[in-house]
């Protein structure tokens, strides 16, 4: 028997994965938990499960960090065309999100000003708490529902936010109405947003429990009303409340995805998902939340731009699987059905890659006969780029993140 040592190298062929659950306050106690068949409700929030090698929460191999795997051979993990990319880290992380309260008003950098911006507070060495960049990296994201999902995705056209907010009949409204009425949309955006998030706290708060109000009243005259009630429950005086009104609302079916670029504006409700991202943790927020806000670093990244509709359809690629290409080259995403009518499927890559069960009991099985797992709700395997296809059969529905390069 061949004993493997630290250093060896990554173990060959498809192997399972351990991940990590990362507990956050808006987490669920019943949802992963009751995925993986463990005890509910859990000690604390389960809020996600990482899948990958982030530094901060790295997943498991063959009982070593997935960090320690790549970086003892990154062109046989990764394969040499994502080495020479990414260099020696795995580009994207998986997640299985679980959203029991919402989450902050935020969105991500692109790339140019994650590298500039990260290399400044390096520079200027500012301790943590003052920071809002973890790595050089930007983090565009893609969330497919697991459950029923809801999220506040992009900006609506300006001038169906000017209306909704009209129809609440709340005076201090008005200069954002006048704004968002303007006729260049990224101007009116900008501009609404801008006054939204630097009012004067002695008017912002009251602002915002007029805007409550009227949104309760109205009830369900337009569901972004309901949304901004909820959230001024739980953020009283937020101007993340106001802002809520200016974003799309959208209620995603198990299966439907939604995408989010560097720069769109987002705040994810309620739900269960699948979600892939660039691998980094940039995270600029506005409101909802009683972590770090900077509001002038989030309106330098925010995308002033109307976005028709978030969600991304799957594209088929055979029976039994479907694939969510975003035009970024860290991660693509598909999805494998097997059971009747389709036993079994072939899914190929050009990289590494993560499966992740969501339902029934599946056998993945590599190419090279080097590795098989069987897979139950909640578990995962990792296979290198020297694997090139898996075969997936039973009856049950996996998850393949892997780099689009």
């Amino acid at each position: 028997m061949t004993v493997r040592r630290p250093g060896d190298g990554p173990a060959p062929g498809l192997r399972r994965l351990v991940g990590t659950v990362r507990s956050y306050a808006w987490g669920s106690r019943t949802a992963i938990a009751a995925l993986q068949g463990r005890p509910v409700p859990a000690p604390r929030p389960e809020a996600e499960l990482w899948l990958g090698a982030h530094p901060d929460a790295p997943s498991a191999l063959d009982g070593r960090p997935l960090t320690d795997v790549v970086a003892a051979d990154p062109r046989g993990v990764l394969g040499g065309a994502v080495a020479d990319e990414f260099g020696p880290r795995l580009p994207y992380l998986m997640k299985l999100l679980a959203a029991e309260e919402p989450l902050s008003l935020q969105a991500h950098p692109d790339a140019e000003r994650a590298r500039i911006a990260y290399a400044a507070e390096e520079a200027a060495e500012l301790p943590p708490e003052r920071r809002n960049y973890r790595d050089p990296n930007h983090k565009p994201e893609l969330l497919v529902a697991v459950t029923e999902f809801e999220a506040l995705c992009g900006f609506r056209p300006p001038r169906r936010a000017a209306d909704a907010l009209a129809r609440l009949a709340v005076p201090g409204l008005r200069p954002l109405v006048e704004r968002l009425r303007r006729p260049e949309p990224e101007r009116a955006l900008r501009e609404a947003v801008t006054l939204a998030l630097t009012l004067a706290p002695e008017v912002r708060a009251g602002l915002v429990a007029e805007t409550a109000a009227a949104c309760a009243a109205l009830g369900g005259a337009d569901p972004a009303y309901e949304v901004a009630a909820r959230l001024a429950r739980l953020h009283p005086g937020d101007a993340g409340v106001v802002v809520s009104l200016l974003l799309n609302h959208v209620r995603l079916a198990p299966g439907q995805a939604v995408w989010m670029p560097a720069g769109s504006p987002h705040a994810y409700l309620r739900g269960v998902g699948v979600e892939v991202m660039a691998a980094g943790d940039n995270v600029l927020r506005g409101g909802l939340t009683g972590k770090r806000v900077d509001v002038p670093e989030l309106l330098r990244v925010l995308r002033f731009e109307p976005l028709e509709s978030p969600v991304m359809t799957a594209e088929p690629v055979a029976p039994g699987v479907v694939r969510w290409a975003p035009p970024v080259r860290e991660f693509a995403l598909t999805r494998a059905t097997v059971g009747s009518p389709v036993p079994e499927v072939e899914l190929a890559a050009p990289s590494a890659r993560v499966l992740l069960c969501l339902s029934g009991r599946v056998a993945v099985e590599d190419d090279g006969g080097t590795g098989r797992v069987v897979l139950t709700p909640g578990s995962a395997a990792f296979a290198p780029a020297t694997v090139r296809t898996v075969t997936v059969s039973g009856e049950g529905e996996v998850f393949q993140a892997t780099a689009a390069s």
